[in-house]
């Protein structure tokens, strides 16, 4: 049985649709092909898909429109490749459901890294989906997080450190805190870092995770020159290697100021 990922290219120019099959294929992944929306709309209901690429302009069908049917089938991941680089076609395709939007001309390299990106973040939710317990909207939007004598808000974008004052924190690094505190004791690569925190916005050459990383050791650690809670995984990224309690604020011991 064929393990590869399956990915759906719909494109109705022979060549762009050719480079994208070659590029996916030569990464590792399986490809099928259409050219228009019935042909797009009959693999999805059929075939269970890891990604589709979409153009914009597919003859006389609207990928923005086939995007929306898409999303009422299947929660398949969808990447927009298209010679369009207008503001507004990049808006509405991510707002009719599309995980990310590719211009033409476009870099192999990028396509795939980004790629590459939509579906760690696919999984990502989907991992994080099976785990979660069902909890009450309040307690969730009231929960505080407790490490190591730390306390983090984040409907208050707080975080109270061990002698009780608050901490100043940029919301960047809130967020990738919060992110650590979501996933204790898992390692987290450097791309999954950034998916997380920045979402398609980011380049694969943008290493800011890292500095992030250096400025929340300094909020957190007790010892930011020997870290105990943010731990670096060496060839791969961090950790948060510290078990963290997250409890409704009415049973926690922190005080709002």
């Amino acid at each position: 049985m064929d393990q590869r990922p399956s990915t759906l290219v719909v494109e109705d120019d022979p060549k762009v649709r050719a480079v994208l099959r070659n590029m996916l294929e030569d990464d590792g992944f399986r490809v099928m092909e259409a050219t228009s929306a019935a042909e797009t709309l009959d693999c999805v209901a059929a075939q269970d898909l890891s990604l589709v690429t979409l153009d914009i302009h597919l003859g006389a069908d609207s990928g923005l429109d086939l995007a929306r049917q898409i999303r009422k089938l299947s929660t398949v991941p969808m990447v927009m490749v298209t010679g369009k680089d207008d503001l507004i076609d990049r808006v509405v395709g991510l707002e009719v459901g599309a995980d990310d939007y590719i211009t033409k001309p476009f870099h192999v390299r990028e396509v795939i890294a980004r790629i590459r990106a939509v579906l760690r973040r696919h999984q990502f939710a989907e991992e994080d989906a099976h785990r979660a317990k069902p909890v009450s909207p309040s307690v969730i939007d009231s929960a505080a997080y407790h490490f190591d004598g730390v306390v983090a808000v984040p409907d208050r974008l707080q975080v109270i450190d061990r002698s009780g004052a608050e901490c100043a924190l940029t919301s960047g690094d809130f967020n990738l805190l919060k992110v650590f505190l979501e996933r204790p004791l898992r390692v987290l690569s450097r791309d999954q870092l950034m998916d997380l925190t920045h979402g398609a916005t980011w380049s694969p050459l943008d290493r800011t995770v890292d500095n992030q990383v250096a400025r929340l050791r300094k909020k957190i650690e007790r010892n930011p020159s020997e870290p105990r809670l943010i731990k670096t995984v060496r060839g791969v990224g961090y950790t948060f290697a510290y078990a963290v309690e997250r409890k409704p604020l009415e049973d926690s011991c922190y005080r709002s100021a």
